[in-house]
């Protein structure tokens, strides 16, 4: 079964300060020990990188990239992608909503993917269960 992986669980990995770090470092090793099929989307990559560069620095930056990112698919989404997310970060007029958010739904919809390692809940508000 994949698993879909969030910028909120791979910021909990690796920052040791966040409240999260115990549980996402015990929910990472159990995902790779099960072998669980892990994807994500080139847009988390993008908003993961910016914000583990900018809290926690090029060291952090560098166990993303060279650690945590080969373990992942990685799923590419075009501009058919982009505008579908947007349609829908519009029609749900949520601020603290966001298109990395809507474009990560919209994927796992297309891809049947029902679990997902996330801190983030508006995943569960949408229907998906916490791996």
């Amino acid at each position: 079964m994949t698993v879909f992986v969030d910028t909120s669980a791979l910021l909990a990995v690796l920052d040791a300060n966040d409240g999260h770090h115990a549980h996402a470092r015990a929910a990472w090793t159990r995902l790779i020990e099960d072998t669980e099929r892990l994807a994500t989307s080139n847009y988390v990559l993008v908003e993961t990188y910016a914000l583990v560069r900018s809290r926690l620095g090029m060291p952090a930056l560098r166990a993303l990239v060279e650690d945590v990112v080969p373990v992942l698919d990685v799923l590419w989404l075009d501009g058919d992608f982009h505008a579908r997310a947007s349609a829908s970060l519009l029609a749900a007029g949520r601020r603290r909503l966001s298109l990395v958010d809507c474009a990560s739904f919209v994927l796992m919809r297309q891809h049947g993917i029902q679990r997902v390692f996330a801190f983030d809940r508006h995943f569960t508000e949408q229907g998906f269960g916490r791996a």
